[in-house]
C-alpha cells in the first residue's frame, strides 16, 4: 500500500522545493559508483561546484553526507589538538561550529555578536594574535544576516579562514578565492535547489599543505576522500572509498547545470529581487524585520512575530490551508522570530505574492 504526500510549498530555512531538473535525475536509472559514466557526472559536479563557489582549487567536491558532515570535515581535517581556532558567533552555527572545534581538541576562542547582527572583522583579528584557524559563517541560516567574509580574508594573517556557506551558495555572491577562503563547506538543500544530502565543500592548496595527514573521522578523511574523487581532477584512477549516493551527485549536477545554464548572475539577482520584494511587502503589513539592515539574507528573511500572536498557530494554519512551510526562529527567539525563506526555485514573484497573502489572511483572523 502506497501513500501519497501532499505538496508542499518550502518557504522555511531548508530545505526548499528543488529544482525540476534535480528531481528529475534522481529518477533515472542507477549505475555504479565507479561506472565512468558515473565518474564523468561526477567530475562535471565538481566543476560546477568551483563556480558557484567563486575557486579554481581542485580539491573542491561533494562530500557524502549533509552540511553538518561538511563542518566536521572542516575541523576534523585541518584542527590538531591544542590549536588556537578563532570563532565568530554571531548565531547558531557558528556556536556549532564551537562545539565541533572543541571536540577536536582545539583553544576555542569565540568572539560573540549579538543574534540579528553581522561579523565585525576588527573585533575578530583582536581575538588572538596568532590563530591557527579563523572561522564564520557567511550567511547565517538562524538569524537571516549576512556577514562580511572578504573582511576577514584581509586580517587572517598566516590563519587558515574557514567559512560555513550553507545559505549563501548559490543564491548570492560567494568568491572563496577573491576573499581569501581557505576551507568552505555548504549544503545542497538551499540556494542550490536539491534535495539534502550532500555537503559541497572547497579546499585551498595553502590549507592542504597544512591538513591532519590522519584525522579522527575515517569517513570524512580528505585525503582518502581526494583519491577516491580523483582529487577532483578527472583522473582515470580512482582509489574506492565508499559507495558514493550516486542518484543524489547526479541530481546536484542536474541542479548546477541548471543554475549555471541560467547564469550565476541572473540566479543572484532572482534572489535578491524576491528577498527584497518580500522584505518590502512584510514592512508594508506593519511587520518588523529582525537582522540588521545593511546585512539582510535576501534569501532568507527573519521577522519578528507581532505582540499577541501566536507565532506556533500561525505557522500551523499556514501548513494546512495553503500548503505553506515557514520556519520559527531559534533559541529564545524560537517563539518572537520567523524565518522565511526563497531559494533555488522558490526565489521568485509568485512566491513572494503567495506568502504575502496567505500570511495576510492569516494574520488577520
Amino acid at each position: 500500500m502506497t501513500s501519497t504526500l501532499t505538496v508542499r510549498h518550502l518557504f522555511g530555512p531548508g530545505p526548499t522545493n528543488p529544482y525540476p531538473e534535480a528531481t528529475e535525475a534522481l529518477a533515472r536509472p542507477l549505475i555504479g559508483h565507479l561506472d565512468p559514466q558515473f565518474l564523468a557526472i561526477m567530475d562535471r559536479a565538481c566543476e560546477g561546484l568551483r563556480q558557484v563557489w567563486g575557486t579554481a582549487n581542485r580539491r573542491t567536491l561533494p562530500i557524502s553526507a549533509t552540511g553538518s558532515a561538511g563542518m566536521e570535515a572542516a575541523f576534523v581535517n585541518f584542527v590538531n589538538p591544542g590549536d588556537a581556532v578563532v570563532i565568530a558567533v554571531n548565531g547558531l552555527f557558528g556556536e556549532r561550529m564551537c562545539d565541533v572545534a572543541a571536540r577536536c581538541g582545539a583553544e576555542v576562542v569565540r568572539v560573540d555578536f549579538p543574534f540579528g547582527q553581522p561579523v565585525d572583522a576588527q573585533k575578530v583579528a583582536q581575538a588572538h594574535p596568532n590563530p591557527t584557524i579563523i572561522a564564520a559563517v557567511h550567511a547565517e541560516t538562524s538569524t537571516g544576516v549576512r556577514s562580511d567574509i572578504a573582511a576577514l580574508g584581509a586580517i587572517k594573517g598566516d590563519a587558515l579562514l574557514l567559512v560555513d556557506a550553507v545559505t549563501s551558495i548559490g543564491g548570492i555572491e560567494l568568491l572563496a578565492d577573491e576573499w581569501g577562503i581557505d576551507i568552505g563547506y555548504a549544503g545542497t538543500q538551499k540556494c542550490l535547489g536539491v534535495a539534502p544530502g550532500l555537503a559541497p565543500f572547497t579546499v585551498s592548496d595553502r590549507a592542504w599543505e597544512r591538513r591532519v595527514e590522519n584525522p579522527r573521522s575515517w569517513y570524512l578523511d580528505l585525503g582518502m576522500l581526494g583519491g577516491y574523487v580523483g582529487e577532483t581532477s578527472g583522473s582515470a584512477t580512482r582509489t574506492y572509498h565508499h559507495t558514493a549516493p550516486v542518484a543524489m551527485i547526479a541530481s546536484l549536477d542536474a541542479g548546477l547545470q541548471r543554475i549555471l545554464d541560467e547564469g550565476l548572475d541572473a540566479v543572484r539577482d532572482r534572489h535578491y529581487a524576491a528577498g527584497h520584494a518580500l522584505q518590502n511587502g512584510l514592512e508594508a503589513m506593519g511587520l518588523e524585520l529582525f537582522a540588521a539592515e545593511g546585512h539582510r539574507l535576501p534569501e532568507l528573511t527573519t521577522v519578528k512575530v507581532p505582540d499577541g500572536v501566536d507565532s506556533a498557530a500561525v505557522r500551523k494554519e499556514l501548513l494546512e490551508k495553503y500548503n505553506l512551510e515557514i520556519g520559527p526562529g531559534v533559541k529564545e527567539f524560537a517563539n518572537t522570530v520567523w524565518r522565511i525563506g526563497l531559494m533555488g526555485p522558490n526565489a521568485s514573484p509568485d512566491s513572494v505574492a503567495l506568502i504575502l497573502g496567505a500570511l495576510q489572511d492569516v494574520l488577520g483572523k
